[in-house]
């Protein structure tokens, strides 16, 4: 089933790119390409709470998926 992510309400386009964001930077933490500091970073520069909540809680999903 495919589904056009275009269609989504934006705030569900958020919480994919924050998503995508948090395993980018947890494999760039594996990868030894980034230190833990570019996470700290990244929450700096999210202004709403549950912006923070949402990249927060998909970066402990991939540290657990990746071993990190």
């Amino acid at each position: 089933m495919s589904m056009n992510l275009s269609l989504l309400p934006a705030d569900e386009k958020n919480r994919i790119e924050l998503d995508k964001q948090a395993s980018f930077i947890v494999w760039k933490i594996k990868q030894s390409k980034a230190g833990p500091d570019s996470i700290d970073a990244q929450l700096k520069q999210l202004s709403k709470t549950h912006e923070r909540e949402c990249f927060e809680q998909s970066v402990e999903k991939y540290k657990r998926i990746m071993g990190v």
